[in-house]
């Protein structure tokens, strides 16, 4: 099925220089089997099909009323091609065979895709996945993750394997990665090992039933969108202006700096009337929202330091960053053991194990497995101590993993 005339007929024309030799041999000429439409628009009536193959599109559209309507079941929030087209590829195979698809990874984690996930859990599990470990080389100028996946139409839930496809100019080959086995709860994002080393602690996420709400915290995105507000935007410090707080004061060693060094970054914000909703008064926890794989830490967290918001009364924080806000007046952890979680080498790679884009959501993280609040105990009095943190790293490593202390 194509929606281009041309690369249809060119697909068609390679079809049958492909298969040339067996035409000939038979003394038939191949028959059209690319169809020219859209087949998001078709209906497969009573036509389904063993396997049904692809390399969908993807990226944001807007779908018509009709579309939007007919695909919603596993829409939710603005609508991304390769997850319509999932839901294409389930209605046009029988109950029990195959959907083989090359996808980007984004679907695993993200808010936006939770509905296409609880789809696939109800209507097609997945068998097998394969994650390709390089970007470059493989598909051209494609920057996102991408997997290769395999689900079964009406299939029962199970142990899916997985492994890691690395490629370059000279072949493809395949690494055993661990197994797969979809969560309780459909919407919630999937748990993968990125590596066979991470199969323990995958094991050990799968057992942890906390996450930061056990905690006394909860995660949004912080609430100014800067270019909608230019005009409230100052150079220096005014009555009524806050501290504006950019992406680039979380700095990749965990620490809070108030800095604003990118173009078009001010230092302040006036608010105006009804703007409370913009201004933050108490301490939190920010997280850089954008991050990419190859960086060597995903979660970039620092503590806003509550003597900051005494000093300035308040502070507005951008839309780049996660807050990570008590929603009890004593919670589990304080805003800086909390930070010293998310920034610890064991909580970043089980956030990869669940992340399947550059960004860093505040859904991600709030599902972020998490040990019991009171094993931590002990890293409020390492910070208070003074302890190096890769002392607090080591100690936060061996609570994770179930381990006794060295």
């Amino acid at each position: 099925m194509e929606i281009d005339p041309f690369s249809a007929w060119l697909s068609q024309t390679l079809l049958e220089a492909a298969l040339l030799g067996v035409c000939q041999a038979t003394g038939q000429r191949l028959p059209r089997l690319v169809t020219v439409g859209d087949s998001l628009a078709r209906e497969p009536d009573d036509e389904r099909f063993d396997l049904v193959i692809g390399n969908p599109p993807y990226g944001r559209v807007t779908l018509s009323r009709d579309l939007r309507a007919r695909y919603q079941r596993g829409l939710y929030g603005h609508a991304n091609l390769y997850g319509v087209f999932t839901d294409l590829a389930i209605r046009w195979t029988r109950p029990g065979r195959v959907i083989a698809y090359v996808t980007p990874t984004s679907f695993l984690g993200g808010e936006y895709s939770k509905a296409l996930r609880r789809l696939l859990a109800a209507e097609a599990p997945p068998v097998a996945i394969d994650l390709v470990a390089a970007r470059h080389g493989v598909f051209a100028d494609v920057l996102q993750e991408t997997l290769l996946a395999t689900y079964r139409r009406h299939g029962q839930p199970g142990v899916a394997p997985v492994h890691l496809l690395v490629a370059d100019e000279r072949g493809a080959t395949i690494l055993p990665a661990g197994s797969f086995t979809l969560p309780d709860e459909a919407a919630a994002p999937w748990l993968l090992p990125r590596n066979a080393e991470q199969v323990p602690l995958i094991a050990r996420l799968r057992a942890m039933p906390h996450r930061l709400r056990d905690y006394g915290y909860r995660v949004s995105t912080g609430p100014l969108v800067w270019n909608r507000h230019k005009p409230q935007l100052r150079g220096q410090h005014e009555p009524g202006a806050y501290p504006l707080i950019w992406a680039e004061s979380v700095t990749p060693d965990g620490r809070f700096v108030f800095r604003y060094g990118k173009r078009n970054h001010q230092p302040y914000f006036r608010p105006a009337p009804g703007d409370d909703w913009l201004i933050t008064a108490t301490p939190c926890v920010l997280v850089q929202r954008t991050t990419a794989k190859e960086q060597r830490r995903r979660l970039i967290a620092a503590a806003l330091p509550a003597e900051f918001i005494r000093e300035h009364g308040a502070v507005v924080i951008e839309n780049h960053l996660n807050m990570v806000r008590p929603t009890v007046a004593r919670p589990a952890l304080s805003p800086a053991a909390l930070a010293a979680l998310l920034n610890s080498t064991i909580v970043d790679e089980a956030f990869r194990c669940i992340n399947g884009s550059v960004a860093v959501s505040a859904f991600e993280l709030a599902a972020l497995p998490l040990p019991a609040p009171a094993e931590l105990a002990p890293i409020e009095t390492l910070l208070r101590d003074g302890v190096p943190r890769a002392a607090i790293d080591r100690a936060i490593g061996r609570i994770y993993l179930n381990e006794a202390p060295a």
